[in-house]
């Protein structure tokens, strides 16, 4: 099973200081994290992708190639890549050089966002949403498995006897998750491609995302991939942590009731009860993470969300320090014994291009 962090780049005041990052800062910032993830025996760093402010990662392929020179075994992911408003074209050429710069340790994790008027400024009409993820990903796929690609569809001009370059690093395209809070045509899509899904579950009661993620597993199944648990399941998480639980909780909480998404909504109490966020203890978060596992099934990613809210970077890197040390080890050894033998391990690059290499020699 894999864990990491995912952060959204916000740009956020420091309610207890006054103090607000440069974006200059806050980039820099990311790539230090990502560093340090490697440094603590995490497995993924993820970038969202934003084009508003207070949101600083407007282009996750140039962060995640500088990081991937930085690094050397991180896997590299984003948080989500906006499949309705980039050009699959793009995406598909970014990613694959993406690939080829960072010897395979890429995948990404493709959305529709969360922000509307971002449809407008790239020529996009939002209630196209849905349409445009189905269309654009069809699209995306064949170009990473097809040399020459004649094609025609709603929402972009057409294409005619072309090549995607470079071409997927070992003829082996990056595997994809699909994002979604709220959408059941994407848990649809994810099955219908035998990719993986991602539940956010951060802002909602599992009961929501329980909902979303049996139906993607069920047409995981109907579509041949599997059996249903045996689909490629990631989710979200936020946490905060302090050795003791009192300490968390009061250092906290000025940040969650500033917070730019829920601050000035639920309690920190009602929304550490009603969703994932922990805040409390490394044995809280780890009580808490395996339940994880009974709500939703055996699953191959799990992402905290750990840099947002205006945390000073010292504290993001204190955090990070706790969970490589007190949490992912405990986390890997309990999910490990519980995960029986036939559910898979997150797909990587090295396992893509052997599961390919061994279906070509089954076949011959």
């Amino acid at each position: 099973m894999q864990f990491g962090i995912f952060t959204v780049g916000d740009v956020t005041t420091d309610p207890t200081t006054g103090r607000t990052p440069s974006e200059h800062e806050r980039i820099t910032a990311m790539v230090t994290i990502a560093r340090k993830a490697e440094e603590v025996g995490l497995d993924v760093f993820a970038t969202g992708e934003h084009h508003n402010r207070p949101f600083v990662p407007s282009s996750p392929t140039t962060m995640l190639g500088y990081i991937a020179a930085r690094t050397e075994r991180l896997q590299l992911s984003t948080a989500t890549t906006l499949i309705t408003t980039n050009d699959p074209v793009k995406i598909a050429e970014d990613f694959a050089m993406l690939q080829h710069l960072a010897e395979g340790r890429v995948d990404l994790m493709l959305g529709r966002g969360n922000t509307g008027p971002v449809y407008p400024w790239f020529g996009k009409d939002i209630r196209d949403g849905i349409p445009l993820a189905i269309e654009n990903y069809h699209l995306l796929h064949r170009l990473w498995r097809e040399d020459v690609v004649d094609w025609e569809g709603k929402f972009r001009t057409p294409l005619q006897s072309f090549t995607s370059t470079p071409r997927p690093l070992d003829d082996v395209p990056p595997f994809v998750w699909h994002g979604s809070i709220r959408s059941p045509e994407i848990a649809e899509q994810a099955a219908y491609y035998g990719d993986g899904f991602f539940a956010n579950n951060i802002f909602w009661p599992k009961e929501h995302f329980q909902r979303l993620i049996a139906l993607y597993r069920q047409r995981y199944e109907h579509y041949g991939h599997g059996s249903a648990d045996q689909a490629i399941v990631g989710l979200g998480g936020q946490v905060f942590m302090r050795k003791n639980s009192q300490d968390a909780v009061r250092e906290f909480r000025p940040y969650f009731d500033n917070a730019p998404v829920y601050g000035h909504g639920p309690s920190l109490e009602e929304f550490t009860e009603q969703t994932p966020l922990t805040v409390g203890s490394p044995q809280e978060v780890i009580d808490k993470t395996l339940t994880f596992r009974e709500a939703f099934g055996d699953y191959q990613r799990q992402l905290f969300l750990m840099d947002h809210a205006g945390l000073p970077l010292k504290t993001v890197l204190e955090q990070l320090d706790l969970l490589g040390e007190e949490v992912v080890p405990v986390l890997r050894k309990e999910f490990a014994a519980l995960r029986p033998a036939h559910v898979p391990d997150a797909p990587t690059h090295t396992s893509l291009v052997a599961a390919r290499d061994a279906a070509v020699e089954a076949n011959r």
